[in-house]
């Protein structure tokens, strides 16, 4: 258990001594091409209460630091933050066993299972599948049978894949032939085996997962920013350099997503042995279940917390999609196909995620229907006419319509992605504010962003909202380390420095 420190004696240093300088933005539209009037305003307004940190870096809002902790390493999930971060925020909120926090992006499940270990309930959805099966695994940590994961262990390093096997595990168009040939046909073997098996649907489940957590370095494709990297080892590959070769193109490069793809069974071995080293160690450590509810629900938070009751939450621990083009359902798509989701299905989804790929459409007119439809009409109008009126929102749109003009916007589905993205937050703000009780705090983690030489400081923009809807502005803690813009940007604008920060506020 970390010692019981505020936040600020945790990461903060002495606001007289941070060195903000570098921190803060004077130039938000490169070559004053756009006005930045009300950017300017917010970078002012919120200067204050912004706290450059040392002690709290990209590793504790990333995956990085739960690399190597019991449990919270079971799933890859490169999006998720560390425990540590949890539990600072927790102290600082003063949450109590039986007090309600809420994770609307719940990722792999480290805010609820941080707060179950502590006896305080959570609540939180995801849409992605992979978050299902992470959280129930990692939930049931004090419920494994030792004894049945070691026989499942035992049982499952005496398979060996059969001669004239010729079933595979499916593809959709973006990931076919994403695994060596063995690969392909073993993933689908051990997956009928474990479903037919005698061992429990715990045992099952966890299974599941350490399958998920092999994929992707038994595959020719690697996680990198908006899509897969292909492997010029894979058959996709080979085929394209074919048909470029026919038509006088230039060769894919070669390309190694990592020196050696490994074996599904070798890798799969692995992550069992680690999950039940986990298991072993926790649950000889004394520790005890509590009696805290992982309350999740796989679904987009914009249509479940309208429903939600009102003054509930003690806290809200959270780090949302970035505005920043990555599409998830493209970077997950061996795991998602792996759970059984097929192509269309996946574009749906890709849809209903929080509006951060060019490619996200416009959700208004289904969260004024679904408004409608629970009797909440007034709310929409109240939260829809607030986001209309945000200043810095309207200049922001402008300005980006202004760069798509004039062919600064390296894609046009920029401008929509944007406008979506801040919408659909600033309707989670108004709803996160009527099911906090009075006192609670809020915590969203998040980078700025960059586009067409237009700087978007989401920090300071939440925050505009967060108070439009009566929440206290408290601190915007910025890490030491600062973003990079993308090549293009830096060679036709310039470069400028990006905050990477958490957002602070209460009711």
């Amino acid at each position: 258990m970390l010692e019981q420190l505020t936040l600020n004696d945790m990461l903060g240093i002495p606001e007289e001594v941070a060195d903000k300088s570098e921190y803060i933005i004077d130039k938000f539209s490169a070559d004053d091409f756009c006005s930045e009037t009300e950017r300017v305003t917010l970078e002012k307004k919120y200067e204050p209460i912004l706290e450059v940190t040392k002690k709290f870096d990209r590793r504790s809002v990333s995956y990085q630091l739960s690399k190597k902790d019991a449990l919270h390493s079971w799933l890859k999930y490169k999006e998720g933050f560390s425990a540590d971060l949890v539990n600072i925020l927790l102290d600082d909120m003063r949450a109590q066993p039986g007090d309600t926090i809420m994770d609307p992006f719940m990722g792999s499940g480290t805010t609820a299972l941080v707060c179950q270990m502590r006896g305080i309930n959570s609540i939180g959805y995801d849409i992605m599948p992979i978050s299902a099966v992470s959280i129930k695994a990692k939930a049931d940590i004090l419920r494994y049978d030792i004894n049945e994961l070691k026989r499942l262990v035992d049982e499952f390093s005496e398979i060996e894949l059969p001669k004239g096997y010729t079933k595979t595990t499916p593809y959709i168009t973006i990931t076919n032939t994403a695994y060596p040939e063995y690969n392909e046909k073993m993933i689908q073997f051990v997956t009928d085996w474990i479903e037919v098996s005698d061992f429990s649907d715990e045992a099952k489940n966890l299974f599941k997962l350490c399958i998920i957590n092999s994929l992707e370095r038994c595959s020719y494709t690697s996680k990198s920013g908006q899509y897969l990297s292909w492997d010029s080892r894979s058959k996709k590959v080979i085929q394209a350099n074919i048909e470029r070769e026919k038509k006088g193109q230039r060769l894919l490069p070669q390309h190694h997503c990592r020196e050696i793809v490994e074996n599904i069974k070798e890798a799969v071995l692995e992550e069992l042995r680690h999950v039940l080293d986990d298991i072993r160690t926790i649950q000889s450590n004394g520790a005890t279940e509590t009696d805290a509810k992982i309350e999740f629900k796989q679904n987009s938070v914009l249509f479940e917390l309208p429903e939600i009751d009102s003054d509930i939450l003690k806290g809200v621990i959270t780090s949302p999609p970035y505005c920043n083009r990555y599409d998830y359902t493209r970077t997950y798509a061996l795991e998602l196909v792996y759970l059984g989701l097929e192509e269309e299905t996946i574009k749906e989804m890709r849809q209903a995620l929080l509006s951060c790929t060019v490619e996200s459409k416009s959700k208004i007119i289904a969260l004024k229907e679904y408004y409608q439809k629970i009797g909440a009409s007034d709310r929409f109008d109240y939260i829809y006419g607030a986001i209309q009126s945000n200043a810095a929102f309207k200049e922001i749109l402008a300005s980006l319509e202004k760069r798509k003009a004039n062919g600064d916007l390296n894609n046009n589905g920029v401008l929509r992605m944007v406008e979506g993205y801040f919408t659909e937050l600033a309707f989670i703000y108004a709803e996160l504010y009527r099911t906090c009780k009075k006192g609670a705090m809020v915590a969203f983690v998040n980078d700025n962003v960059r586009y067409g030489g237009e700087v978007i400081p989401v920090d300071y923009l939440s925050t505009s909202f967060a108070e439009q809807f009566g929440f206290k502005s408290v601190k915007v803690y910025c890490l030491k380390q600062q973003k990079g813009n993308s090549s293009q940007q830096m060679k036709k604008f310039g470069r400028v420095a990006l905050r990477k920060s958490v957002t602070i506020w209460e009711k």
